[in-house]
C-alpha cells in the first residue's frame, strides 16, 4: 500500500517538481514506517507517478532522465532494527557499480544529494562489506556510523521552508521535527542490507564500528553565509579541521530568522551537478583489556621504558616484556599499561606479584578461550627469567577501577636489607618490633622531585619486624600504607622524612636491597593454574 495520502499530494508534487527524490518526499510527508523506503527506486518512482496521475505528463517532462538501470535496491523483508550510531553531519552520495565507477545518469536529489538514492544500493553496501571483510577484524556484530556533509542540514532547512510556505496556504503546518531524520531513513534501508551481507546483527552497543565519511565539494560553500549571520556559532576547535561542523550548522539554523535565511539561500535548493564522494571507509574495534599480576626478579629492570633525553638507559622493561606478546597475539595497534603502584629499577617484586592491566587499542583479534590465554601467559613466562606473570585474564574497563581504588587504600609489605654506620647488637633493633601504626611525614623525595609536585605526605608504618644479620646489617620487614617511600623512611632523605630508621636508632642508616613482598589488592581474581 502506497504510504502517501490525498493530503500529501500537493507537497509531493511540489518537491518532485523541484528535484527531490521519492524517499526524501516520504520524509517530508512524515512517513515513519520502514517498508516503503526499502522499495526499489524504479518502483518507488512509478508508484509516485501513479499517485500523482493527474500530473503524470508534467512529471515525465520534469524527470527527463529515466531511473538508472543499475539501481536494484532489493525489496527486503523487515530486517534488523538495531540501535544506530549514524552521525548526522549533512549528507552525500556516490553510485558504486561493479567496476567501482561512479554513475552520473541519475537525477541527484537536491535535498539528500543522493544519499537515499545510490548509497542505499546493494552494490554500494557490498563495496563497504568487502572493505570490512578485508580489514582482518574479528566481530560478531557491528555498529554502522555515517558522517554526512553539514551542508545537507542547510538544504533540508531550505526545502522545509518551501513546503511550510505552501502548506500554510492550505492552513496546514509542518514543524522541522515532523520531518523523518535522514539518518533514520538511511538506517531503515541499509541496516538489513549490511546484516544480510555480513551475516551478523547490527548492534548499537557493539565494540566493532564500520564508518563511512561522505563529502560534497560542489556544495561546500552552502553553509558559509551562516557564519556571517551567526558568527558566535562557528568558533574554531583544536580537533576540528573546519568550523562548519554539523552541530555548529544546526545551532545556527536554530538561531537564524527565516526571512534572513530566504535572502541568502534558494528555497527550494538548487539541484547539484555531481554526486558525493566517499572520503573514507574505516573499521575500528573498541579497546579490550587484559589484567594479571607480575613478579619482577631482576634488580636491573625498570617497570616502564627508561629513556632520558631520548636515550634509552636499559634495554627492556616489565611493560615491554609483557606487552610485546599481547600486541602480537591480539593484533592491536598500540597499548596503555597501568599497575597498582610501581617499584624502582633495583627493587624486586615477589610474593603474589603486582596487579597490572593493559588496554589494547584497536585489536583485530578479540576472541580467546581460557586455554589460549593460559598458553599466552606461559609464552610470556618462557620468554624471560626477569619476570613472571600469573592470573592473566580478559577484564572490562570498569573492572580496572578496582586496581586503582586499592592503590592508596591498601597495604604493602616489604623486606629491606639495612646498613648502619655504628656497630649494633640484636637488642639495638628489638624495639622496632613493638612499633605499631607509626605516623611519618614525607616531603617529596629528592630523587622524584623532577616528576612529582613538592608536598608533605603523611603515611603510616603499620608494623615492623627485624632480623639481626651482623654488627652493621639487619633485615627489616615492614607493613605500610600504600604510597610510602621506603628508601626514604630508612635513610631519612636529608631530613625530608621524619621520623626515619636512622633517627629512631640514632645512627646513620642506608638501604642496600629492597623487595616488595606483597601488594594487598584483591584484584584481578586469582585463577587456578
Amino acid at each position: 500500500m502506497f504510504p502517501l495520502t490525498e493530503e500529501n499530494k500537493h507537497v509531493a508534487q511540489l518537491l518532485l517538481s523541484t528535484g527531490t527524490c521519492p524517499r526524501c518526499i516520504f520524509r517530508f510527508c512524515g512517513v515513519d514506517f520502514h517498508a516503503p523506503y526499502k522499495l526499489p527506486y524504479k518502483e518507488l518512482l512509478n508508484e509516485l507517478q501513479k499517485f500523482l496521475e493527474t500530473e503524470k505528463d508534467e512529471l515525465i517532462l520534469e524527470v527527463p532522465n529515466p531511473p538508472l538501470k543499475k539501481i536494484r535496491l532489493q525489496d527486503l523483508e523487515d530486517g534488523i532494527d538495531g540501535n544506530d550510531n549514524l552521525s548526522q553531519n549533512g549528507e552525500g552520495s556516490v553510485s558504486v557499480i561493479e567496476d567501482g565507477s561512479v554513475n552520473s545518469n541519475l537525477n541527484i536529489c537536491n535535498v539528500c544529494l543522493g544519499i537515499l538514492q545510490e548509497f542505499c544500493e546493494k552494490e554500494f553496501i557490498k563495496k563497504v562489506c568487502q572493505k570490512v571483510e578485508a580489514s582482518g577484524f574479528e566481530f560478531t556484530n557491528l555498529v554502522f556510523s555515517v558522517s554526512f556533509p553539514p551542508q545537507l542540514s542547510v538544504r533540508e532547512y531550505a526545502a522545509w521552508l518551501l513546503v511550510k510556505q505552501e502548506m500554510g496556504k492550505q492552513s496546514l503546518s509542518l514543524g522541522r521535527n515532523d520531518i523523518v531524520q535522514l539518518k533514520e531513513a538511511y538506517k531503515w534501508i541499509t541496516h538489513p542490507l549490511f546484516s544480510e551481507e555480513l551475516g551478523v546483527p547490527i548492534d548499537g552497543k557493539s565494540l566493532f564500528e564500520v564508518s563511512v565519511v561522505f563529502a560534497h565539494p560542489e556544495t561546500v560553500e552552502d553553509c558559509h553565509f551562516l557564519r556571517a549571520i551567526c558568527p558566535d556559532c562557528f568558533k574554531p576547535a583544536k580537533n576540528k579541521q573546519s568550523v562548519f561542523t554539523r552541530m555548529a550548522v544546526m545551532k545556527a539554523l536554530n538561531k537564524i530568522k527565516e526571512e534572513d535565511f530566504r535572502k541568502q539561500f534558494p528555497c527550494p535548493p538548487n539541484s547539484p551537478k555531481a554526486v558525493c564522494t566517499v572520503l573514507e571507509i574505516e573499521c575500528a574495534h573498541g579497546a579490550v583489556f587484559v589484567a594479571g599480576r607480575y613478579n619482577k626478579y631482576s634488580r636491573n629492570l625498570p617497570q616502564t621504558p627508561w629513556i632520558i633525553d631520548g636515550e634509552r638507559k636499559l634495554e627492556s622493561s616489565v611493560e615491554e616484556l609483557i606487552s610485546d606478546h599481547l600486541l602480537t597475539t591480539f593484533k592491536a595497534e598500540s597499548f596503555n599499561f597501568s599497575s597498582s603502584g610501581r617499584e624502582d629499577v633495583d627493587v624486586r617484586t615477589l610474593g603474589n606479584g603486582r596487579p597490572f592491566a593493559l588496554e589494547l587499542v584497536n585489536p583485530h583479534r578479540v576472541h580467546f578461550t581460557s586455554q589460549e590465554i593460559k598458553e599466552l601467559q606461559q609464552k610470556i613466562n618462557n620468554s624471560s627469567n626477569k619476570i613472571q606473570v600469573r592470573d592473566l585474564q580478559l577484564v572490562t574497563r570498569e573492572a580496572i577501577g578496582h586496581m586503582k581504588e586499592g592503590e592508596e587504600e591498601k597495604t604493602k609489605t616489604y623486606s629491606a636489607l639495612i646498613w648502619t654506620n655504628k656497630a649494633i647488637q640484636k637488642k639495638d633493633i628489638d624495639f622496632l618490633n613493638d612499633v605499631k601504626d607509626l605516623k611519618i611525614d614525607q616531603k617529596t623525595p629528592l630523587r622524584v622531585l623532577h616528576r612529582r609536585p613538592l608536598a608533605v605526605r603523611t603515611r603510616i608504618i603499620h608494623s615492623m619486624e627485624t632480623r639481626y644479620v651482623d654488627e652493621h646489617h639487619f633485615r627489616l620487614y615492614l607493613k605500610t600504607q600504600a604510597g610510602t617511600y621506603i628508601k626514604e623512611f630508612v635513610h631519612g632523605d636529608f631530613g625530608r622524612t621524619k621520623p626515619n630508621i636512622g633517627s629512631l636508632m640514632n645512627v646513620t642508616a642506608d638501604i642496600l636491597e629492597l623487595d616488595v613482598e606483597s601488594v594487598d589488592v584483591d584484584w584481578p581474581p586469582a585463577l587456578d593454574d
